[in-house]
């Protein structure tokens, strides 16, 4: 499947104020998910014990859930994930940290049935916190490198509309998350930081494109001149990241299928990633792009005709 937009003619500027209307109503829904229901944090984030299982043979969540009741009363999984090629190894989360007492006695349960003892991990809430804290430093370290090199790359306006479509890109996988109460863990970060390089990447190849026709232009006074130059340029570069987004959904639909639970959360957030990250690039960093640097423009013909005559124009 291949689209060619070269030889068509297609007013995306024209719509920018409804690109602009769907992103703020995203964000401000998103911003009101957070504050009612939350992120389902999962025990990478929150204090808590995970017990990995290997079973001689395949298991099912309900039987774990059973193990689980008849080794006592309070252990009630939060979290069971089932892997392998026979779904004979689980991942089981408990919200709160196991104690001695509770880990040996899940530990002797299953090295009874399965003759050998399950792995136990915990996570306390300091260490939690801090995870969180670094996984926050990582995304903002990013944002700033990024800003920094299209900005040197570019100019500062190109950077500061790309760091705007990237946070818009982060913040709403982030709300769907909060939507749909995905439990939120290690996995989820990697593919956010994952999206926010495939995001600047596609945003950087719109830009070079509009820059190009720029330096080919004749005239640049006003925004009908930029808003031919960015319209020129968004269906050069429409193809090509139609094309790029469907051949990356593909292999991450692949894996939200056929990858298991375990990397199903980093999957699902991969897809909702690549189709923000496509909208953003296309049709909100260029936007933005437009309408700073048709401030920018009138800012100097302002200036230009309050200086005073015979004095030299910078």
């Amino acid at each position: 499947m291949n689209f060619n937009f070269q030889n068509k003619e297609i007013d995306f500027v024209k719509h920018r104020k409804k690109f602009f209307i769907f992103s703020g109503a995203s964000i401000i829904i998103g911003i009101i998910l957070l504050l009612t229901l939350g992120l389902n944090l999962g025990i990478d984030f929150e204090s808590g014990s995970r017990v990995d299982l290997l079973a001689p043979e395949p298991i099912t969540a309900d039987e774990i859930y059973e193990d689980f009741a008849q080794i006592g009363a309070g252990y009630t999984p939060d979290d069971v994930q089932l892997a392998g090629d026979n779904n004979q190894m689980a991942s089981v989360g408990f919200i709160g940290v196991l104690n001695p007492t509770e880990i040996a006695e899940i530990q002797a349960y299953y090295n009874e049935k399965y003759g050998a003892e399950p792995s136990i991990s915990t996570v306390d809430p300091i260490i939690g916190h801090e995870l969180a804290q670094n996984a926050l430093i990582s995304v903002l370290i990013a944002s700033v490198g990024i800003i920094i090199y299209v900005s040197i790359r570019f100019e500062f306006l190109y950077g500061l509309a790309a760091i705007v479509a990237l946070l818009h890109d982060a913040f709403f996988i982030i709300a769907v998350f909060s939507l749909l109460q995905i439990e939120v863990n290690v996995p989820f970060i990697a593919a956010v930081l994952t999206i926010v390089g495939y995001s600047i990447n596609d945003t950087i190849v719109t830009f070079d494109r509009i820059r190009e026709n720029m330096n080919l232009a004749k005239r640049v006074k006003g925004f009908d001149d930029l808003a031919a130059i960015v319209n020129k340029s968004l269906v050069q570069t429409l193809a090509r990241s139609i094309n790029t987004v469907l051949t990356v959904v593909f292999a991450a639909a692949a894996i939200f299928i056929f990858g298991g639970e375990a990397i199903r959360s980093f999957a699902f957030a991969l897809l909702v990633g690549l189709v923000a990250g496509t909208y953003s690039s296309m049709f909100l960093a260029s936007q933005l792009w437009l309408i700073w640097k048709t401030k920018q423009l009138n800012k100097k013909k302002f200036s230009s005709k309050q200086q005073p005559e015979g004095e030299p124009t910078v």
